[in-house]
C-alpha cells in the first residue's frame, strides 16, 4: 500500500525535476544568449577542425583506390595494422619510440622544475625575466633551424666539435652521422634544450601563485629553503606536475618527427637508433604510397596514447585524487 501511494509521488517529482531542469535551460539561454553567441565560433571551429576529420578513421580499416574513393574501397580488415607488428623493423621503432619519449618525459620533469625553483629564488626580477626569455627562445624555432644548427655542430668537415674543439683538446675528429652510439644521448639533449623553456614557464607560473604566508610561516617556523621546497612548492604545483606529466604519457607512441627525420639528416647508418613509428610510416608510404597504412599507425598511436592517459591518471586518483587530472 505504501508503495502504491509513494509512486504517484515519485512521478511527480521526476515531472517536476525535469521541468526544472527545462526552465533552467530555458532560462540560461534567454538570459545568457549573448555569451553563448560569443561561444559558437569556437564550438563550429572544434566540430569542424577536430571531430569531422574523425570520419577519417574509416581509412585505417581500408583498401584505398583513389580511382573509385574511399568510401568504395573495399575493406582491409586488420590487415592495415599488421605491417607494423609483422615487420622486421618492429622491435626497433617500438623500442626507441617508447625509450626516447619516457626519457623526455623525465628529463622534462626535472630540469625544468629544478630551473623554476632556481628562478624563483632570485631576488632580481629582471634578471629571472631575462633567463626567462633566453631559456624560452629554442622554443619558437622549427626543428628545420635545429637540425642546421646541429649540423654547424657536428659537421664532419667544418662543424665546430671536428673543426675546433676536438683539435684543441688533442683529440681525433669523429663522424657524428656515422656513429650511432652518440645519438641515444644527443636526442634527448636537443629535445630537453628545445622545450625546456616551455615547461619552465608553466612551472614558474604555478609556483608564483603560491601564497606567500606560506614561506612566511616556514621562515618564522625556522625552515630552511630545501625543506620550504620539499615542503610547501613541491606538495603545491604537484597537481600542475601532474597534468603536465600526463600530457606527455599520451603522446608517449608519438615521436617528433622533425627531431627523427630532419636532426639525423637521413643517415642510414643511425636507422637503428633514430628510427622511430613516426618516421617509419612516413618512409614506408614514400615506398609503398599506401594511405591506409599511414593511417592504421596514426589510429594506433592515438588508442595507446589515450589509454595510457586514462591508465595513468587511474593510479594518479587511487594515490590522490586531487592531484588527478579527471
Amino acid at each position: 500500500m505504501a508503495n502504491a501511494e509513494a509512486a504517484p509521488l515519485q512521478a511527480t517529482g521526476a515531472k517536476t525535476r525535469k521541468g526544472t531542469r527545462k526552465r533552467t535551460l530555458t532560462y540560461l539561454i534567454r538570459n545568457y544568449w549573448m555569451f553563448y553567441l560569443m561561444l559558437l565560433p569556437g564550438v563550429l571551429l572544434l566540430i569542424f577542425n577536430n571531430y569531422i576529420p574523425m570520419l577519417g578513421i574509416v581509412i585505417a580499416f581500408k583498401s584505398v583506390r583513389f580511382d573509385i574513393g574511399i568510401l568504395n574501397s573495399p575493406w582491409a580488415g586488420l590487415t592495415n595494422f599488421k605491417f607494423l607488428f609483422q615487420s622486421s623493423d618492429s622491435y626497433i621503432i617500438i623500442r626507441n619510440t617508447l625509450l626516447y619519449n619516457s626519457a623526455f618525459i623525465v628529463l622534462n620533469l626535472i630540469f625544468p622544475l629544478a630551473f623554476a625553483l632556481m628562478l624563483n629564488e632570485m631576488k632580481n626580477r629582471f634578471l629571472s625575466k631575462l633567463h626567462q626569455t633566453i631559456m624560452f627562445l629554442p622554443y619558437f624555432l622549427s626543428m628545420t633551424v635545429i637540425a642546421y644548427l646541429v649540423y654547424g655542430f657536428m659537421s664532419d668537415e667544418h662543424g665546430y666539435l671536428n673543426g675546433t674543439l676536438l683539435p684543441a683538446l688533442g683529440l681525433d675528429s669523429v663522424r657524428w652521422y656515422f656513429t650511432k652510439e652518440v645519438w641515444p644521448f644527443v636526442l634527448p639533449l636537443i629535445n630537453t634544450w628545445k622545450s625546456m623553456g616551455y615547461y619552465t614557464v608553466v612551472y614558474m607560473a604555478a609556483i608564483i601563485g603560491i601564497d606567500d604566508e606560506y614561506y612566511e610561516a616556514a621562515t618564522i617556523d625556522g625552515a630552511s629553503k630545501w625543506q620550504q621546497m620539499t615542503s610547501i612548492t613541491i606538495p603545491l604545483i604537484m597537481p600542475v606536475i601532474t597534468i603536465m606529466t600526463l600530457l606527455q604519457i599520451g603522446r608517449i607512441f608519438n615521436a617528433d618527427f622533425g627531431l627523427f627525420f630532419q636532426v639525423p639528416r637521413e643517415s642510414g647508418t643511425l636507422f637503428p637508433v633514430t628510427n622511430v613509428i613516426d618516421t617509419y610510416v612516413y618512409r614506408t608510404f614514400l615506398t609503398v604510397g599506401d594511405i591506409g597504412l599511414s593511417s592504421a599507425a596514426g589510429l594506433f598511436q592515438s588508442v595507446v596514447g589515450f589509454t595510457l592517459v586514462f591508465l595513468s591518471n587511474w593510479v594518479v586518483r587511487r594515490i590522490n585524487s586531487d592531484n588527478a587530472l579527471f
